[in-house]
């Protein structure tokens, strides 16, 4: 990636600030998740690595429940995410590939536990598991998903990877393509349920549904993502539920509804 003057000025403060040994303030770390090129040094397009604007990852931790006692950020990039829901959990752990990364995120996001590891390696036997499990994941097809065993069949990333978080989280809360979500919100005048062949063949392998949120529009940030403009959706999944209620057929009409208070959500911002 050729980078603007702009943005090279901008990558040797970033530099400067991690480099620092004190503790960043929070205008600090937000300029860090606001500038930081994930593509500088990194084919970052090739392996689907693009970080959430820090607005979306603000407003996406809405949706992340309170007063957990463990949160896990599965491709937690340089930590985002976890940035904004640190003060929800008692420990917060973030599992990412790239060691540029993890190098800079330990001084974006220092009291949480950082696993340099592939998401889909050994790394979760050091943990009996986790109250919540957030992510932003590599989107598409062409990712390697390595050491990903499950019932999944197919080969888009994300669901490979919610379906690990399924294993291992009691609820989920993820950014997804919105073509991989059952429904269309963000940026669309109204909610509709929408859903791909490969959506549907994910939710009927594995049983996880895929749940609206309370009505975030992730369209007002896509030009605030680097090298990208994606249009997603945020999703959610009770992974207590999923294995309660037995197969997906019996209880889809059911679970994909959407609560009134939502639908409430939904129409005022149409």
């Amino acid at each position: 990636m050729k980078m603007t003057r702009e943005q090279t000025r901008k990558m040797l403060e970033i530099e400067r600030l991690i480099a620092l040994e004190r503790r960043l303030t929070d205008e600090e770390r937000l300029f860090v998740f606001e500038h930081y090129q994930e593509g500088e040094s990194h084919n970052n397009a090739a392996v689907g690595a693009f970080f959430t604007p820090w607005r979306l990852a603000r407003d996406f931790a809405i949706e992340v429940p309170e007063r957990c006692n463990t949160i896990v950020d599965l491709c937690a990039g340089i930590g985002s995410l976890a940035y904004w829901c640190e003060d929800k959990a008692r420990q917060t752990v973030c599992v990412e590939q790239c060691a540029e990364y993890v190098r800079v995120g330990r001084k974006l996001v220092p009291d949480a536990t950082w696993i340099h590891a592939n998401v889909f390696g050994d790394w979760l036997n050091d943990f009996d598991g986790f109250d919540v499990a957030i992510s932003n994941p590599p989107f598409g097809n062409r990712v390697k998903a390595e050491g990903f065993e499950g019932r999944y069949a197919g080969s888009t990333f994300e669901y490979k990877v919610i379906e690990l978080a399924s294993r291992i989280a009691d609820v989920g809360v993820f950014i997804v393509p919105q073509s991989s979500a059952p429904f269309v919100y963000s940026g669309s005048r109204r909610y509709d349920l929408r859903e791909s062949d490969d959506c549907r063949r994910f939710m009927e392998q594995t049983g996880i549904l895929l749940e609206p949120n309370c009505g975030i529009d992730t369209a007002i940030y896509r030009e605030q993502w680097h090298g990208v403009a994606p249009t997603c959706e945020i999703v959610l999944c009770d992974f207590e539920e999923f294995e309660q209620r037995g197969t997906f057929a019996q209880t889809r009409a059911k679970s994909i509804a959407v609560p009134a208070t939502q639908l409430d959500l939904f129409a005022a911002g149409a």
